[in-house]
């Protein structure tokens, strides 16, 4: 709830500081004088746009500083976290925020740094503002079906679920038909190409192998004739190995006549043997050198469509094999694709199924509980002297474009405020007193669903008095029992059930203005209220009944 509220330099409060109470405090004071300053100052601090006219004349800047104190599960803690923003157990929550005389605001959260979006996010956990001309709130469509949903205590977590999957299961047949319409388009080429290349067959290694084997063969191409020549030298009857033959044998007929014939015979057949040697690897070599030139022929026709293949797919060619197993399996998954459509089709319509069915028993529920919120607030209309007025929550369904995890449904609270009128939203209600009390009815009824902690309601007794005027109290007074309350009022009535009473009201020294607020005590109570129910002139009946009406409650 609200604790404090210090202002500084806003219109005409020059410095105020306000301690704030659980339960129902009024606020009251002569008409122009300031409470809606207060107001709008509480509104700056929660993140109103920050407007330099709000500043007093003659200071550089306005300053307002709001303190809640929130039990330890209330959001606005969560959401703090959330923007990493810090927190000490225990700790009160500080909003601060300045604006320049200049122009320009900045604002504070526990003296850190934040946005004003990020205070109007926060207000929305922190204060409810009620009042005839208020937009949010009760009178803001888009919030009805969360409060219906809050008094009929309806837990909507199975159409979230259904929801969630119902849009996986579309986003995954989405993503399918565009990888196919992708590779659909390229179908015909996807086509050709595997059958290019599958008719091509290539190898891995394929090329360095062909490109080895062609210069060798053109190397033995080259080499024939000299080899032959070589082998004239050795082979044959005059040939070098023949030679030596002879001479070993005449070497070991002699041989024995001297010891350098023997060396030398030695010698003589050491170069046989390597001549056999050399004799038996240029054979070896012919028959490797050989080829056909048919052979080369195809190597070299070969290894000019590898390379032709790589340049139009733009790869090297010892990679076309990982390209035509790559574009295969492009063209089976598109297969696959193709027949996998009907099985994503198959679970986005069971998904959309279960959802419509979950989203059926979330409408049937939400309308069982609207029949009793519409008894509610119809127990509470006559009391408020709206004995005509007729209240409806109206459901219908929405178009497919506003399903959601909150299902289908589009909720309006409706009233018709003369007998055979038609129902209209409570934004379209003409009278204030009527729309103000219509809010109040509503509000008592969905009491028991929480919302804010703190609670303002502006002038909601404008334009009534007497019987109704209790009426409202009566009502104000036990919204106060579960919640915070703060209400700007002119109805005796209402001020008289007030647990704490707060006076506005201007000075004037001759030459500044000013608005002030005091804490009234029982005395000054009685003299407020009594001028409330007489005027500028108290008279003692009106403090008689001021009393009256403040032993009443």
């Amino acid at each position: 709830m609200l604790t404090a509220l210090a202002i500084r330099d806003v219109v005409l409060i020059e410095a105020l500081d306000l301690d704030f109470h659980a339960g129902l405090g009024v606020l009251t004071g002569e008409t122009g004088a300031g409470k809606s300053i207060l107001l709008d100052a509480l509104g700056l601090a929660l993140g109103a746009r920050g407007d330099s006219g709000l500043v007093r004349h003659g200071a550089t800047q306005a300053a307002v500083t709001a303190s809640f104190d929130l039990p330890d599960a209330s959001p606005a803690w969560a959401l703090l976290e959330e923007n990493g923003l810090e927190r000490e157990p225990g700790e009160p929550l500080m909003i601060r925020r300045l604006v320049k005389a200049d122009g320009g605001s900045r604002g504070f959260v526990n003296d850190q740094p934040a946005s004003a979006a990020l205070l109007r996010e926060l207000g929305r956990h922190l204060v409810e503002i009620h009042g005839q001309h208020d937009d949010r709130g009760l009178l803001a469509p888009a919030g009805h079906r969360a409060l219906l949903d809050a008094f009929g205590r309806i837990d909507t977590s199975a159409t979230t679920t259904a929801w969630t999957a119902f849009r996986a299961a579309e986003g995954a047949l989405a993503t399918a038909r565009a990888e196919i319409d992708t590779a659909a388009r390229d179908r015909e080429w996807l086509e050709h190409a595997v059958a290019e290349l599958g008719k091509l067959a290539p190898e891995p290694g394929e090329e360095e192998t062909l490109a080895d084997r062609r210069r060798l063969m053109q190397r033995s191409e080259k080499i024939a004739d000299d080899l032959r020549a070589v082998e004239a030298h050795l082979e044959g009857s005059d040939g070098a190995l023949s030679h030596l033959r002879q001479a070993a044998r005449i070497l070991d007929r002699i041989g024995p006549d001297h010891a350098a014939l023997a060396d030398a015979l030695a010698a003589v057949d050491r170069a046989v043997i390597e001549g056999a040697v050399a004799e038996e690897r240029l054979i070896e070599a012919r028959h490797a050198l050989a080829f056909d030139p048919n052979a080369l022929d195809d190597d070299e026709t070969r290894l000019f469509e590898l390379r032709a293949m790589a340049r139009k797919h733009r790869v090297q060619p010892d990679d076309l094999a990982d390209l035509a197993a790559d574009l295969r399996g492009k063209l089976e998954r598109l297969d696959a694709g193709e027949e996998g459509i009907a099985a994503l089709e198959a679970k986005v319509a069971a998904t959309r199924a279960a959802y419509t069915k979950a989203a059926t028993t979330l409408t049937e529920a939400r309308t069982a509980a609207a029949a009793r919120l519409d008894a509610a607030v119809a127990g509470e209309l006559k009391p408020l002297k709206l004995d005509a007025a007729r209240f409806r929550t109206a459901i219908a369904p929405t178009s497919e474009d506003g399903w959601g995890a909150s299902g289908r449904d589009r909720v309006e609270f409706e009233i018709s405020t003369n007998p055979g009128a038609p129902f209209a939203p409570l934004t379209k209600i003409a009278s204030g007193g009527e729309l103000s009390r219509f809010i109040l009815a509503l509000k008592v009824a969905l009491a028991e669903q929480g919302g804010a902690a703190t609670m303002i309601f502006d002038e909601i007794d404008r334009g009534v008095g007497g019987a109704v005027a209790s009426a409202i109290g009566e009502r104000l007074a036990r919204l106060a029992t579960r919640a915070q309350l703060l209400v700007v009022t002119h109805s005796p009535q209402v001020a008289a059930r007030g647990s704490a009473h707060l006076l506005i009201a201007k000075s004037h020294d001759g030459i500044v203005t000013r608005t002030g607020v005091r804490s009234l005590g029982v005395a000054e109570r009685r003299e407020e209220i009594a001028r409330m129910l007489s005027g500028a002139s108290i008279t003692d009946e009106a403090r008689a009944q001021a009393n009256r009406l403040l032993e009443t409650v």
